[in-house]
Parts: C-alpha cells; sequence; structure tokens
C-alpha cells in the first residue's frame, strides 16, 4: 500500500517497524474494506479496534469524540432500585412548587428562574433518592455543588420534606425580614441548608475539584477518614465557557479523583439562547473532558429512541444525528412533526425511509421530550457507573429540555431563563400534564396555591425513607464546634522582642512565626500553607523537607537537590499545597481548607501567600466566595504595596489590593509595620476564628519584601494594634535631637512599610525645621474604618459612640499626615472621623520599575516628600512660613 499522497511525517515514523510486510497487509485488508463495503463499514471497524484495544489495556491514546448516542446502551442499564411511580409523584410536586414560587414572587417584582430546575429536576431527584450521602452517615456525607438557578426546585424538595414552610416560599428573595430564602445557594444567609456558594458561575467546577482533591488531603494526612465522600457539582453547559470551569481538569485526572463526579445540564441553552448554536456543544464538551483524561458518560437519549436506534441497520440515523447542530435541534423540539420528517428525516433515502415506519406520535416523543437527562432509570444507570469508575473523575453529559413540562411557552425557548412566571392555564395544564390532585377552586383567588400531599402522605414518608438510609436531609450544612488550644506563648515570642541588629522583612517574620506554630504539638498539624509556584520567593523553601509538599503520588523520583539541606520534598502526607502558577487554583484550595470545619468537622488553619498584585485583583469574586462560604484563615498578600518590588514594573506593583479587600464585610484587613505586629494579629486571629467563640471571618495581612531592623513591642500596644491605630512614638523620643518644647506639631501616621519612611521624615523635621512630629503605626485602616461605621449604626438607634479612631486621637492639637505605599484611598477612609487637619500621601496611578529610591520619590511619598507635605499643613496653619516649603523642596531636589 503506497503512502496517500500529500502524507504528513507522523511519531509512527520514528518508531521501527518491525515486520513491514505485516503492516502492508494491516493496511490492505483496511483498503479492502473500504473498497468492498464502503468507507463508514472501514471506518465502524477501526473504531471497534480501537475499543477493543483500550479495553484489553493497550497503551493507545483515545478516541476524543464518540457518536452522539447514550455511553450506556438501554441492554446494559442496571435494575432501577426505587418506586418509580412514587419517584414520579415527589418530582412532579417538586416541580409544581418550585414554579409556584418564583410566579408568586413574581407579583413582587423579586424574579426568579423556572426553567434551569424544569430541566434538571430528575438530574437531581434520582440523586436525593439513591445517591446523595447525608451528614447522619458515616463520614461527612457527599459534597454538593447544587447549579445556582435550580435552587427554587431545591427550595421546594424542602418544603416537601419539612424543612422549609409556606410562609418561607412566599419570601423567596425577601430576605431582609428574617424569614426569607436566599435567591442562590448563599451559606451565609441560610447556613443550615446550603455549603456552597455556587452562583458566580464558573467557580462552582473549580472548587468542586479542588473540595474532591481538598478530601483526598485529609485522608492521605490522617486527618479525617474521608473515603467514603463524594464530590458532585451540578453545572449547566453554558456554565462551561467560564474559564474557571475547566481550568483544573487536569489536576483532577492527573491525581485520580475517583471521588469526584461532574454533572453537566445539557439542555443546549445559556441565558441567551443557544450554547453551541452552528455546533454541538456535547462532542465539544466530550472531547475536552477525554482529553483531560476523565471517565466520559453521555445520558443523550430517553427510550423513546431505543426503536429508531434498533432501525437504524445502516447507521445513517447515527451521523444524522452527529451532523445537526445544537440550535437546530433546539428548533425540532418546538416544531411539529411534519416539520421534523421534511428537515431531520429527508436529509437522505435512508432516514425517509426509516421515518416512513414511525408514527407522528414516536417522533414528536422523541424529538419533543424523550431525552436521557428526564428518564430516572438513564440517570440511575450514569451515576451507578460514575460511582463504579476507578481511577479517574466522571463527567455526565445529560441532554435534557430547558423548560421541560412547563407547557409550550416555556420548552426550549430562547428566552425561558428570563422568563419568571407561568400563567394560571399554563399551571393548569402543568398540573393535567404531571397528574397532580389539584382542583380547579384552588386557583379561584387568582393566586396559584403550594401543593403538598400531606406530612403522613405515601410520598413523604418515602422521601423520609430514602434520606434516612442515606445519611438524613441534603443539602444540609452541619457545623459541631471544635474549638482549637491557643498555640504556646513561646511561638511569638522571636517576633515580639525584636531582631535585635539584624534586618528582617515582616514577609520573613511572617513565615517564620507559621513555621514554629507548625511545631505546635496541638495545633501544628492542622496548618495548611498554601502557595502558588513561588515559595522560595517568599523564604519557604525551608518548609520543604520538613512539611513536605503534599502529592497523593508521593515522590516517584529523586529530586535533582536532594543533596542540599533544603531540598524538594513531595509526599503522600506532605503539609503544603504548592498549586503551580494559578491564583485561582491556590484560592480554591483555601477555600476548602478554610471551611473543613463545616464540610469535615475538622477545623484548618490554612495560610494562602501570594505577589499581593495578584490576589485581590485577580480572584476577588473567590475572595466573596470564600465569604458566604463562612470560611477561616489567612491571607497572605506578600511583597506588598506599590514601590517594594523593585524592578518588576506595572502588572507587579500593588497600590489598591486594600481597598479591593476593604469591599469584603468578611475579611478584616491588616497592613502591619513590623513583626511584632504581626505576631499580636496572627494570635487573636487564632482566637477569633478558632477559639470557644469563633466568628465567621478571615484575615487579609499584606506583608514586605524590604528587610528592617524590628524593633521590640512597646508596652500596651495591644489593644492599638488591633483596633487599627497606636502612637508608636513622639518627638521627644528622638532624646537630644529632639525639638524644643515650644516646636509647631504634626502627627504622621503610617502602615506598613511607610512607617519607616516616616521615622526618617519625624528626624528631618526636628533636624531641618524645628517641626516636633509624632508617629503613629496604623495597622489597619479598614478596622478603623469598620469600627467607625459600627458607631454611626449605632446613633440610627439612639446609642451614643465614639470611634476608636476618634479616641486615639483625643486631645491632639496638631494635624494629622498619612502616608501609606497605597493609593491614597486606603488611608482616605477613615478621614471624616479624624477631627483634626487631614490629609494623606500615597502611591496612586501605576506602578513602574525602578529602585524603592526612584519610587517613592516619583509617587512623593519618600522621606522628603514627607517633610515638605508636613510643613505645607503647618503653613497653612501659619505655623511656619510659607517660604518653608519652597526652602524644602530646593534643599532635597524636589
Amino acid at each position: 500500500m503506497s503512502d496517500p499522497v500529500g502524507k504528513l511525517p507522523s511519531e509512527l515514523d520514528q518508531l521501527p517497524d518491525r515486520d513491514t510486510e505485516e503492516t502492508a497487509e494491516w493496511a490492505a485488508s483496511l483498503d479492502a474494506v473500504a473498497k468492498a463495503a464502503g468507507t463508514r463499514r472501514a471506518e465502524y471497524l477501526l473504531r471497534r479496534t480501537l475499543q477493543h484495544a483500550e479495553a484489553a489495556g493497550l497503551a493507545l491514546p483515545k478516541l476524543l469524540e464518540t457518536d452522539y448516542v447514550n455511553t450506556i446502551p438501554t441492554s446494559a442499564e442496571p435494575e432501577f432500585p426505587g418506586d418509580e411511580e412514587m419517584e414520579a409523584k415527589i418530582t412532579a410536586w417538586n416541580r409544581w412548587n418550585a414554579a409556584a414560587m418564583v410566579t408568586r414572587g413574581s407579583k413582587y417584582g423579586v424574579g426568579g428562574h423556572i426553567a434551569t430546575f424544569a430541566s434538571a429536576a430528575w438530574l437531581y431527584e434520582t440523586g436525593f433518592q439513591h445517591f446523595f450521602r447525608g451528614k447522619e452517615a458515616d463520614g461527612s456525607g457527599d459534597q454538593l455543588y447544587i447549579q445556582g438557578h435550580a435552587s427554587p426546585g431545591i427550595y421546594a424538595r424542602a418544603f416537601l420534606d419539612g424543612r422549609v414552610s409556606e410562609q418561607q416560599l412566599d419570601n423567596f428573595r425577601q430576605e431582609s425580614g428574617g424569614n426569607g430564602l436566599p435567591s442562590y445557594p448563599h451559606p451565609r444567609r441560610l447556613p443550615w441548608l446550603w455549603e456552597f456558594p455556587t452562583v458566580s458561575m464558573g467557580l462552582g467546577p473549580l472548587s468542586a475539584i479542588y473540595q474532591a482533591r481538598f478530601n483526598r488531603y485529609l485522608q492521605n494526612r490522617s486527618i479525617k477518614d474521608t473515603a467514603n465522600s463524594h464530590v458532585w457539582a451540578f453545572l449547566g453547559d453554558g456554565e462551561m465557557d467560564e474559564p474557571e470551569s475547566t481550568a483544573a481538569l487536569a489536576l483532577a485526572s492527573r491525581e485520580q479523583l475517583d471521588n469526584l463526579t461532574f454533572v453537566i445540564n445539557c439542555n443546549l441553552q445559556r441565558l441567551d439562547g443557544p450554547v453551541r448554536a452552528n455546533f454541538r456543544v456535547v462532542q465539544e464538551l466530550e472531547a475536552q473532558f477525554r482529553g483531560a483524561g476523565w471517565n466520559v458518560i453521555k445520558s443523550l437519549w430517553g427510550s423513546a429512541w431505543d426503536e429508531l436506534f434498533q432501525l437504524d441497520t445502516t447507521g445513517a440515523l447515527v451521523r444524522r444525528l452527529r451532523e445537526v447542530p445544537d440550535a437546530q435541534f433546539q428548533t425540532y423540539a418546538t416544531r411539529d412533526v411534519a416539520y421534523i420528517r421534511q428537515h431531520f428525516f429527508g436529509a437522505n433515502a435512508e432516514l425517509v425511509q426509516l421515518a416512513g415506519v414511525l408514527s407522528d406520535a414516536k417522533i414528536a416523543e422523541c424529538f419533543h421530550s424523550s431525552r436521557g437527562g428526564h428518564e430516572p432509570r438513564k440517570v440511575y444507570a450514569a451515576y451507578k457507573a460514575a460511582l463504579e469508575h476507578k481511577g479517574a473523575p466522571t463527567v455526565i453529559l445529560a441532554q435534557t429540555v430547558k423548560g421541560y413540562t412547563l407547557g409550550a411557552g416555556f420548552e426550549s425557548k430562547n428566552a425561558n431563563h428570563q422568563m419568571k412566571k407561568l400563567t394560571i392555564d399554563e399551571f393548569k395544564d402543568m398540573r393535567d400534564l404531571l397528574g397532580l390532585p389539584i382542583p380547579d377552586s384552588a386557583f379561584a383567588d387568582g393566586v396559584v396555591p403550594y401543593g403538598h400531599p400531606g406530612a403522613n402522605s405515601p410520598e413523604v414518608q418515602y422521601l423520609n425513607e430514602r434520606r434516612a438510609a442515606l445519611g438524613g436531609p441534603a443539602p444540609a450544612r452541619k457545623v459541631k464546634h471544635v474549638a482549637l488550644p491557643a498555640p504556646a506563648d513561646r511561638s511569638f515570642a522571636p517576633l515580639l522582642k525584636g531582631s535585635g541588629k539584624q534586618e528582617m522583612a515582616t514577609t520573613m517574620a511572617f513565615v517564620r512565626l507559621v513555621k514554629d506554630l507548625m511545631r505546635d504539638k496541638e495545633t501544628g498539624k492542622r496548618w495548611v500553607p498554601i502557595v502558588p509556584d513561588e515559595a522560595r520567593t517568599f523564604g519557604m523553601e525551608s518548609l520543604f523537607p520538613s512539611a513536605g509538599i503534599y502529592s497523593p503520588l508521593g515522590q516517584t523520583y529523586e529530586p535533582v537537590d536532594r543533596d542540599q539541606l533544603m531540598y524538594y520534598k513531595e509526599a503522600k502526607d506532605g503539609q503544603i499545597l504548592n498549586e503551580g502558577i494559578t491564583e485561582a487554583g491556590a484560592m480554591a484550595d483555601f477555600i476548602a481548607a478554610c471551611t473543613s470545619y463545616a464540610t469535615h468537622g475538622e477545623p484548618m488553619i490554612p495560610f494562602y501567600i501570594f505577589y499581593s498584585m495578584f490576589g485581590w485583583q485577580r480572584t476577588a469574586d473567590q475572595m466573596w466566595q470564600l465569604a458566604d462560604q463562612l470560611g477561616k484563615g489567612f491571607i497572605v498578600g506578600a511583597t506588598a504595596g506599590r514601590t517594594t518590588l523593585t524592578g518588576e514594573g506595572l502588572q507587579h506593583a500593588d497600590g489598591h489590593s486594600h481597598l479591593i479587600a476593604s469591599t469584603n464585610p468578611a475579611s478584616l484587613n491588616y497592613d502591619p509595620a513590623f513583626a511584632y505586629e504581626i505576631a499580636v494579629i496572627v494570635k487573636d486571629g487564632l482566637r477569633r476564628m478558632y477559639g470557644e467563640q469563633p466568628e465567621d471571618v478571615f484575615y487579609y495581612l499584606t506583608v514586605y519584601n524590604e528587610p528592617k531592623v524590628q524593633p521590640a513591642m512597646p508596652e500596651g500596644v495591644e489593644e492599638g494594634i488591633l483596633k487599627g491605630l497606636y502612637r508608636f512614638n513622639t518627638a521627644a523620643d528622638l532624646g537630644d535631637a529632639a525639638p524644643a518644647a515650644d516646636a509647631p506639631k504634626v502627627q504622621l501616621m503610617a502602615s506598613g512599610t511607610a512607617i519607616h519612611w516616616v521615622l526618617e521624615a519625624q528626624q528631618l523635621l526636628a533636624a531641618d525645621w524645628n517641626v516636633a512630629a509624632g508617629v503613629w503605626s496604623a495597622t489597619s485602616w479598614g478596622e478603623l474604618r469598620r469600627d467607625a461605621l459600627e458607631c454611626d449604626e449605632a446613633l440610627l438607634r439612639g446609642e451614643v459612640r465614639t470611634p476608636y479612631v476618634t479616641r486615639a486621637l483625643e486631645g491632639v492639637t496638631s494635624p494629622v499626615l498619612a502616608v501609606s505605599d497605597w493609593m491614597r484611598q486606603v488611608p482616605d477612609q477613615i478621614s471624616q472621623w479624624v477631627e483634626q487637619d487631614y490629609t494623606s500621601l500615597g502611591t496612586d496611578g501605576f506602578g513602574l520599575s525602578d529602585t524603592r529610591e526612584g519610587a517613592r520619590r516619583h509617587f512623593g511619598v519618600d522621606a522628603q516628600s514627607i517633610v515638605v507635605a508636613a510643613l505645607a499643613q503647618l503653613a497653612r496653619r501659619g505655623e511656619v512660613p510659607a517660604s518653608a516649603i519652597k526652602e524644602a523642596r530646593e534643599r532635597y531636589g524636589l
């Protein structure tokens, strides 16, 4: 057999052919089949051969795309263990109440989504009846990532099992009265029901992967037996366009997370129309997941299609299904049989012949409603196969009709995501279709009624029995608080006493503190260091050999630096999560660790350290997810500030993360200047998050890579450190260099590394201008503002309280100049509660590559610029001559 004309070289050309004659015979056989039986027969034989080779364990590349048919044929479906009739009744009640709840709420203008759950009802119900393990089972139960827009169906089920009242259903999306239901899965708003926020699309699938991975982490570190926990993530096909949705697919297969199943509801529609109008999203997703190493199960067609496939002796039907684009198939679901006969079956003579033996009723059933995702037997078969598959995660691609059972006005309509209600007549049609015993008289007042068969009805008894067998209600969030003992004071002592003459950056101070805390006998194993591939940048390489880098495979190679003290050590029970270059993945890790206290009853103490520029700016949406999920832990923005990371330039220079962080109510944000401040903040953070009365907060600390001598902690400053402000020193502390007693006075307030510029400015003001400057350390502009806002709110209730920042500055008559390595809006957060003359300096604008000194001069925040700004404040008050400003600028070369 000669090579095809224009054949491109392949990897096979590089392999030795031990028997060229045999190879030629195989090729000739294939040519003969193609010539005698046609190319389709040749294609079939090749695919059968590849399938057989895979089953035999031969190491061949897998096909990335299979035919547009069910992975599990009807003949291979397992026996269905439930009462189908009873489960159909339960599902019907849930469909009805989900639609009724949203429709009733529409009169208040609060909206809601009906069509998503209508299409996915059986995907959820089959899981609730037969698969999803509850919190009362052994272990931690399963983790369910519910698709956000399907929440009405979950509330309807909770209404059926008695966990949600009719009044609460009527308060859907009306939470302010205290008895409502949040629009989507929000644990912070409904903490007994929801575990995972999922409606910020793309974050659910990403978090589900890292949750499954964290389950294995806990197992491999012997902290919690999670062998029986399975993670189920329910997703929309449109949602898979979010880059986060598929960002970690390779991680899941690489680590063989067979404790994870994605269920993608392929109703072929996103929010405005078809997901892939001119293509086939199911086939695209199959190729994407198979290419990433996942087990793929397609459940596309309902049992009504069995007859069609049996009649398809030539493969014409399968080929036609493979070529019809999604938008056209959506159209078939809404058009009459004549249209389908003409436009689908009329494509070729073989299909015309096939359609000739099909009744109109059969064609209508197949194309209008019969989908794999609408039949519990097919869903059950897919779920069972997913749980039985070992060595890789599974994705189930279940095809459905969006708006299924809601009537012709909803089903497969492009606008159905935005349609919020059904008419009374449409509800009556739906009632008849579902076979619900709701009389016409129930609609007498023009309002659709809720339906419930009764607490003692067979339906509710069956539902409760099934849930009891599976370990209790689901979804459910249950927290059994386990207080962690406070670490020994000796871990904090080195930072409190200062560094002597040795210089140490606050980044290194934090890492040293955590390294000591990880040695604590009681809580050391609960620390979870998380870093996206720059541990060495942050001085964490000393943790590699002692704590180990987590890998489910351990270390299967000899590291190149094995002969070095701080060699790269991977271990199955490793403590460090070194995620590679993925801040989103590291943040998903952090969320799983932060919420382990609720998910698994095992409080962990994660700290996630990263370039501060690549935290809140890049993954702020995940920070909101963390807050919603009531996570606890330390986020550490290292190499912080606009001017400390020399040479890296604009996209590395963070001057605004504290401003973004201030928008998150659960985030306690600190910008410590000294090592002892870090020690005080971390110690109190452990108490607040993991003590006897835990708070649902997390910490954001910014630390710097600029080595400085770290002073010992002055006496009596702990409260100020935690509140956000304390006086570090006065001009009198300069000793013989102090200005005269009657000298003009100014207060210099600074956070983070800016404290060092301010201390230098204090000396210049005294030596060159006879100005007495006091220095204040502002450890948290955000906490000062939070306290002040709480005082303002109290005033509205008739309670008079003075903000801490106002009290701290009480008696100060001189002006205040606030300085930081952040844009001015960060320190300006507190300006309205400072009664003194207040102004600020900051690093507004884009960062740039330069030396630290050059960058600070550029932004006007170096010591000399601070002096000029302080003199300008005093000149406006008439306390120094106006000429001093110009003189200072000339003296310092500004």
